[in-house]
């Protein structure tokens, strides 16, 4: 290759970097979204000891856009489970669905998040956690009234028996292998459900 050639390749290398790190301030949410969807399969395939480098990498954003949305692995697990919990209420808002149905969706979501539930349940103690408890009881609230009116959750059952359940199940999954996690939590909640029964 002739050294202008050379020159030409490297230019348009320069400036494909410099446009990937320069897309301005409306790539913001698309790269928050992308960092999210990239943690949710990093975590799950390699754990909480994959780099937090690789998140950038998967999502196809620099390092710098990853520490400006996500200064630790601690914020993007927060948004991680926002974002689950965001499906979780469009669920409950729906007045058909009931609590075996949430379980079903919380199962599905912990199956593939146990090294974020892990790292949250590290942190569990910090303010900036909080939310997320608060937002769980709200969904799990909104479920348990409806399926004592329904008559198929005991007015004995308190809310927090329920929360209760769900953090001992989560806790059940990110301790089982991949393979065992959906039937052992299927089990596990059939002798919950049974002793929430009227």
């Amino acid at each position: 290759m002739s050294d202008a050639g050379k020159r030409e390749s490297v230019n348009g290398a320069d400036d494909a970097a410099r446009t990937k790190a320069n897309r301005g301030p409306g790539a913001g949410p698309g790269n928050r979204r992308a960092l999210i969807a990239a943690a949710r399969e990093i975590f799950a395939e390699s754990g909480l000891n994959a780099p937090f480098s690789a998140v950038a990498k998967r999502a196809g954003v620099g390092q710098g856009s990853l520490y400006r949305h996500f200064p630790d692995k601690v914020a993007l697990a927060m948004a991680v489970f926002d974002e689950n919990f965001d499906a979780l209420e469009a669920s409950v808002a729906s007045p058909e669905t009931t609590l075996d149905a949430l379980i079903d969706d919380i199962i599905d979501l912990a199956a593939v998040s146990t090294a974020l539930i892990d790292l949250i349940w590290q942190h569990q103690h910090e303010e900036r956690i909080a939310h997320l408890t608060t937002r769980l009881a709200a969904i799990v609230g909104t479920v348990a009234a409806r399926e004592r009116a329904a008559g198929r959750l005991g007015e004995e059952v308190a809310d927090a028996d329920v929360l209760l359940a769900i953090t001992m199940l989560t806790d059940l999954l990110s301790r089982a292998d991949a393979a065992e996690r959906r039937p052992l939590a299927e089990r596990a909640w059939a002798i919950f459900r049974r002793s929430f029964a009227p």
